[in-house]
This record gives structure tokens, C-alpha cells and sequence, in this order.
């Protein structure tokens, strides 16, 4: 698996900013300046590199699709480290919701519980994960 790549885009300004279009992978975003369309257009490399990697796909390699860009159109490069982005998708944090008895919450409250790091080390003992570091 490619685990680090340089692809191709196209910027296409547009009224609200710029469209991107990622040629290897036949995707497109937008952003509001040509900085913002270029992180843009990273993030939806990388989302999309991930999502094929789970299926077990190959990855596109750089330059593998045609670029066809008009004589406005801007054409640059968007690096992506593969490896470096799922480690930041696996490690943010997922906002969920739990509900316990009141008295337990009372209790908890009390001995200073910290319910983020508790329900993390619950979890990391019910499915015996022992090689992943937790947040």
C-alpha cells in the first residue's frame, strides 16, 4: 500500500472560492481560498485512501488518470501521508452519549470521576486491547 503520494489537482475558481477536482481518485471538493481548497482536497485524499484501504483496494497512483484542466484552471500538487493521516482519524476523539443511575452519578461526581478515561479503560479491557495507546 502506497503510504505516502504527491497527486495532482485542479482549481477551478468558482463564485464562492474554488472547486477542486482530484483526478486519481474521481472526487471533488471545494474551499473558500486556494489554501483552504488544497487542505480540502488532502483531507478528501485521505479520507478516500483510508475508506479504500479498509476494503482492501489498491490505491491510485499519482498520475494515473488524464489531467484534463482548461487554460484558467490551476494545476498543483497535494501531498498526503497516508500513514500519518489514519493515525490522526484513529486518535481524535468521538463524542458519546451513556446513561447511568443518578445515585451512581452523585457518587461518581463526588470521588472526582473522570467518566472520558474510565469508559476508555473499560472498553480497552472488555475487548483486551493491550498494543494501542489510549487518549
Amino acid at each position: 500500500m502506497l503510504k505516502k503520494g504527491a497527486y495532482p489537482i485542479i482549481l477551478k475558481q468558482s463564485e464562492e472560492g474554488y472547486y477542486v477536482y482530484i483526478p486519481d481518485f474521481d472526487i471533488g471538493t471545494q474551499g473558500k481560498s486556494i489554501a483552504d481548497a488544497m487542505e480540502m482536497a488532502r483531507d478528501a485524499i485521505g479520507l478516500m485512501g483510508i475508506d479504500m484501504e479498509d476494503e482492501k483496494k489498491e490505491l491510485p497512483q499519482p498520475y494515473s488518470s488524464q489531467l484534463k484542466a482548461e487554460r484558467d484552471d490551476i494545476v498543483t500538487l497535494v501531498d498526503v501521508n497516508f500513514t500519518e493521516y489514519r493515525r490522526k482519524l484513529d486518535n481524535r476523539a468521538v463524542k458519546k452519549n451513556c446513561t447511568i443511575p443518578y445515585w451512581m452519578s452523585v457518587e461518581a461526581d463526588k470521588a472526582g470521576v473522570n467518566y472520558s478515561r474510565l469508559l476508555q479503560d473499560a472498553i480497552t479491557n472488555v475487548l483486551e486491547i493491550r498494543n494501542r495507546k489510549v487518549n
